[in-house]
């Protein structure tokens, strides 16, 4: 009998006719659900078992000598752990049975098992039970079977059922003419299955295998219903190949009633300390194009990791058949309102005190965008070397970069760029001063001008160089009193700092811009020694910012409040600027962000850049959030953008979830234009979850856009796209019987929830 254990495979019955590909994060099992714990087989003597002897307990025994020994009235039978409770026992030792009959029950730390009887064969060491029903003590998996055979190889069920549902009367349960379940391969077999939803037949499978353990296995996942305006009414039966220890593949047949069926396949590896994923989603022809027999697809390929210990490697490379594609058909990949797809490939080399890296970058730009610059390709070298005095340390950065582009009308270049400087970094608990001074060359060899030069009125010149010198000091207070506030003792700090940057003005019309762009003025880029991302602009300087932070910390040196406001003044007339109506600015805007952990679980989050001269906001961000837990979440937020390309955004947006009742969760969302007053998405859901099963519905509404009129001028693309989205899942099939998480319901569509920062999370 030291193989009855096996029948704790029963769980994974139809369990695993759905395969299991990788699991989410899981939440803590709810108290709604608890596992039905059957009443134990007590014994009257139990200091008297031990491992490797069996206690019987009967009130009545007749014995046959050297036969058999009838036990009766109440008989408990023990080995180890396994118990048999039984109205009568009958022990053969010539022929190595036990027999048991009347109100038979079986119990093992696995299971327990209710029989009208049952027979066990030392010699051939299998164990038959007869009219048996079955609960698991793990999980209130459940069912019953006609016979149940276990031997050394498994298991053999007959005219067996299984369900997670507690109920008399489960809202569902599997029941299978035969099922074989063998412990050596870990897999087991179903014939003639009959999926039923409160004892009415549902569908029908003549055959499927699922795995016994946690192990990953081929087969069927969860179907994917949904509908939209863009799609029509959609179905996807994913399939998981487990092909391997250390790969596998999901492949899937997704059709769209308006354009077609589309083949989905993802395939994942891991080798050593390396993984890597390959995406490819491809729909042979788009029916509701027109005049277009043209593929559309969706390639990804991601890989990072690290060998030989000091070697590390990161790609990501995307293609797309066409700039509409994420808009019509949509992917798991990209949200519909990526702007262009980054495609990069690393190598980096990691010493003690210096790295290196070899780099090529490029962007597919989606929509009529001006062609954007790749890097093929790109070498960077940077050394720290401490010097062992004033704690200072030399610092080399070089890069090598080559520039091309798609446009021939555009130039190309190779730029060079070489700094070295002296970096002094100096702090005590009370103030810090951080000094910096560098000479930074770059030096430009640059093809194909004329063109540029004639049709802008530019002067770039085919060869080009800069020398400038930067000379950076940063310095900082921290103040801070034991305060209190209400009752509650606390600390108050107050941090002022302030910086000087120079860097003198240079000449740099003849450099055609390549990879740069200014970066964020907000609180933090006050203090930064660059206005530019690249280095084909490297901004004149002579400007001292100056900023302050105040906080206030509890007892535990959480952070509950803080306030920083600063800007920028320049020194230089060359570095004074003008507004649109010729008004000199000698200072930057002002820049502030603010927070407030207003209680435990709610929080206030505000940053602006405020233009004094001109009384108006250049931009903006407000957010309230509340967090209790994965399932009760509110957040409301605004921002604002003076100008983006030309154009003024300005967007509010609403988010909640919470459940309903025990059983019901809510998650919504809402994100509204002000100024075109308009809405940009909507998207509302409900989940009803109980113990053994669950569904999810949402509609959405998200505005359309149109990034390429020219491929696919005939398609009627509306300016919305409505839809719905249905899920239906069975808890317990493949082991998973726990509070699914909402994560994905809220993170979906175009701007989807962005998780707060709580000091406690």
């Amino acid at each position: 009998m030291s193989h009855t254990r096996s029948l704790l495979l029963v769980i994974l019955l139809a369990a695993n006719s759905v395969a299991i590909a990788a699991e989410n994060d899981i939440q803590p099992l709810i108290v709604k659900c608890p596992i039905p714990v059957p009443a134990p087989i007590t014994l009257e003597n139990p200091t008297l078992l031990d491992q490797q002897s069996i206690l019987i307990e009967s009130k009545k025994s007749y014995v046959e000598k050297n036969q058999t020994t009838r036990f009766s009235g109440g008989v408990k039978l023990a080995s180890a752990d396994k118990k048999i409770a039984a109205d009568e026992i009958l022990v053969d030792r010539v022929n190595g049975k036990i027999s048991a009959t009347g109100n038979t029950r079986f119990q093992d730390s696995s299971m327990t098992i209710n029989s009208d009887g049952l027979i066990a064969s030392s010699i051939d060491k299998k164990m038959v039970l007869s009219n048996s029903q079955y609960q698991l003590h793990s999980s209130s998996a459940r069912g019953a079977a006609g016979e149940i055979k276990i031997s050394e190889q498994g298991a053999t069920l007959t005219d067996s059922s299984f369900t997670t549902c507690v109920e008399t009367v489960p809202d569902w349960q599997l029941s299978a003419s035969e099922i074989n379940l063998s412990t050596e391969d870990n897999e087991g077999e179903a014939w003639n299955t009959v999926f039923r939803v409160k004892d009415v037949p549902v569908f029908y499978l003549p055959y499927f295998n699922f795995p016994l353990t946690d192990e990953r296995k081929t087969g069927l996942l969860y179907p994917v219903i949904s509908s939209s305006n863009n799609k029509g009414a959609q179905f996807g039966v994913p399939f998981y190949w487990n092909i391997a220890d250390n790969m596998d593949a999901t492949i899937t047949p997704y059709y769209m009633s308006k354009r077609g069926t589309q083949l989905n396949t993802e395939f994942r590896y891991l080798t050593d300390q390396q993984f890597g994923q390959i995406d490819l989603e491809y729909l042979d022809k788009d029916e509701e194009l027109i005049n277009n027999d043209d593929a559309r697809y969706l390639a990804r390929f991601q890989h990072a990791g690290t060998f030989a210990n000091d070697y590390r490697v990161y790609v990501d490379y995307s293609d797309i058949s066409d700039d509409n594609y994420l808009v019509d058909i949509g992917s798991k990949q990209f949200s519909k309102s990526e702007a262009y797809l980054w495609r990069i490939g690393e190598l980096s080399y990691f010493a003690n005190n210096w790295h290196s890296t070899f780099k090529v970058q490029d962007f597919k730009v989606l929509g009529e965008n001006n062609p954007s610059y790749r890097t093929l390709p790109q070498l960077e070298f940077d050394l720290y070397q401490p010097l062992g005095f004033l704690n200072s340390t030399l610092n080399i950065y070089s890069e090598y970069s080559h520039f091309d582009i798609s446009d021939e009308d555009l130039p190309t270049a190779d730029r060079l760029h070489i700094e070295a400087g002296l970096s002094i970094p100096y702090s005590k608990p009370g103030w810090f001063i951080n000094s910096d001074f560098r000479v930074m060359h770059t030096a430009y060899q640059q093809d194909n001008i004329d063109t540029v030069n004639i049709s802008t009125g530019l002067n770039i010149t085919e060869d080009a160089d800069r020398t400038l010198p930067k000379v950076r000091i940063h310095t900082g207070l921290n103040f801070d009193r034991d305060t209190s506030f209400f009752v509650e003792d606390m600390t108050h700090t107050f941090e002022p700092q302030i910086q000087y940057l120079y860097i003198p003005e240079k000449d740099q019309s003849d450099i055609f811009i390549y990879d740069t762009s200014p970066l964020q003025d907000d609180f933090d880029g006050l203090f930064r020694d660059r206005r530019f991302s690249g280095l084909d602009r490297i901004a004149e300087a002579d400007q001292v910012s100056i900023g302050a932070t105040t906080r206030l910390l509890d007892k535990t040196n959480t952070e509950l409040f803080h306030l920083s406001v600063g800007r920028i003044f320049y020194l230089d007339d060359s570095n004074i600027s003008f507004d649109e109506e010729g008004k000199r600015e000698d200072s930057s805007a002002l820049a502030a962000d603010m927070f407030i952990q207003l209680a435990r679980r709610w929080q206030f989050q505000s940053d602006i850049q405020y233009d004094t001269e001109n009384k108006r906001t250049d931009k903006s961000h407000v957010s309230i959030d509340y967090r209790k837990d994965n399932s009760n979440i509110f957040q409301l937020s605004h921002r604002y953008i003076e100008n983006v390309s030309g154009v003024p955004i300005e967007q509010a947006s609403a988010l909640s979830s919470f459940p309903i009742n025990e059983d019901w969760q809510f998650v919504g969302r809402v994100t509204h234009d002000l100024i075109r007053k308009r809405s940009l998405e909507a998207y509302g859901g409900v989940q009803y979850e109980s113990c053994c099963w669950a569904v999810r519905f949402a509609v959405y509404r998200n505005i359309n856009t149109n990034l390429d009129e020219q491929d696919f001028s005939n398609e009627n693309r509306d300016e919305f796209d409505n839809g719905f989205m249905l899920q239906f899942i069975l808890k317990g099939l493949g082991g998973n019987q726990k509070p699914l998480p909402i994560d994905d319901m809220l993170e979906s569509g175009i701007f989807g929830y962005k998780r707060p920062y709580f000091l406690s999370n």
